[in-house]
């Protein structure tokens, strides 16, 4: 019997390659503030009827492009990774921001606050450190999208808020733990459904009854390594992580090794679920089709809760091997089997006796 493999995955893989060949990271299209922070800053004392500050603008232009101002401002972007003019949007119900000076909230001096609602875009206009603020040393001056100042500690902020880039609140998303239960949930209600119903129709399923491609397979097995890696990367690097969580890109060819290898499995496993749908759909008629597939997506769902989760632990790194070998040794087993029983139409290696239902096959 001949295998027909699909073109798909050559054709999505060289548009990938001009795609990101010809990437261009965008700045986020989120509000601008005026000119720059300073005047912003100007503008809001002179609206308070501070005309000093209005005949110092100059000055304070100047300043703020002096060296140590730059130097100051470089070692907290690494640091913290954000700085001066880094857009956020607003995820918690509203977020409190303080409207007089740092200092008077740290001698508890009477103080007012004003919210910004959730979804809102806000922007860093500039961060001062108070050693003696015992809880948290970092304040952020805040601007919003009317050009209302706060400040609030960087803690606090950062529980609150996503960077403007719907890549980082993907990745916001998909790490929050109410969401990993309630997908730990549903693939326990779905795997335990579809098991009913596959065993009961003895259709196809990926690992067990699988079909003739190797797509499934591929895609389970790159899942599972995808999740491995993404823990390991929290694990072992951090920094490099929240780095990529504050400013993050889809272009493998523009990251440190670490994150190139993750974007790679990213970009594979888009590449082989299209392929995969695609053969399935050739193999398989229609209602099989999405039985099977919504199989493997419980599959792959359980993978990705599986070993992201234990390989913080180290136990997924031996389970992750253990599956890889079995997946595999599985999809072999079930390649090599070329005939099929003419009576229960069972997959068998050799003519003879079936070992399902014990008809003889010539």
């Amino acid at each position: 019997m001949r295998r027909r493999y699909s073109l798909l995955p050559l054709l999505l893989l060289g548009i990938l390659l001009l795609t990101t060949g010809c990437y261009h990271k965008k700045t986020p299209s989120s509000f601008r503030l005026p000119d720059s922070i300073q005047e912003a800053q100007i503008s809001r004392h002179l609206q308070a009827g501070d005309d000093s500050l209005a005949k110092q603008s100059d000055s304070t232009k100047d300043n703020w492009q002096g060296t140590a101002s730059r130097v100051d401002s470089l070692s907290f972007r690494v640091k913290h990774h954000y700085s001066q003019g880094f857009n956020f949007i607003v995820t918690s119900d509203s977020l409190m921001l303080l409207r007089q000076q740092p200092e008077e909230a740290v001698n508890r001096m009477e103080t007012d606050s004003f919210a910004v609602k959730k979804g809102k875009g806000i922007v860093v206009a500039d961060v001062r450190i108070l050693p003696d603020d015992k809880q948290d040393s970092v304040w952020l001056e805040i601007a919003t999208e009317d050009y209302a100042f706060g400040w609030i500690h960087e803690g606090r902020l950062l529980k609150q808020v996503d960077p403007d880039d719907p890549i980082s609140q993907f990745i916001s998303t998909f790490s929050n733990i109410h969401l990993l239960i309630f997908l730990i949930v549903i693939s326990i209600i779905a795997i335990g459904y579809l098991a009913r119903k596959i065993l009961k129709q003895n259709a196809h399923i990926v690992h067990f009854n699988d079909v003739n491609s190797l797509y499934p397979t591929l895609l389970a097995v790159i899942v599972a390594l995808s999740a491995a890696f993404y823990a390991s990367i929290q694990l072992f690097a951090p920094e490099t992580w929240r780095e990529f969580y504050f400013h993050p890109s889809l272009n493998p060819f523009s990251q440190p090794l670490l994150l190139n290898i993750f974007l790679v499995l990213v970009w594979a496993m888009l590449i082989i679920a299209l392929a995969t749908i695609d053969d399935v759909r050739r193999l398989l008629q229609p209602a099989e089709a999405i039985l099977y597939l919504s199989g493997l997506a419980a599959v792959c769902a359980v993978n990705y809760i599986v070993f992201s989760v234990l390989t913080l632990y180290y136990i997924g790194y031996l389970l992750l091997l253990a599956y890889i070998y079995y997946a595999f040794r599985v999809y072999l087993r079930h390649s090599s089997e070329t005939y099929c029983c003419g009576n229960c139409g069972r997959r068998l290696h050799r003519k003879g006796r079936c070992p399902h239902c014990g008809a003889v096959n010539e």
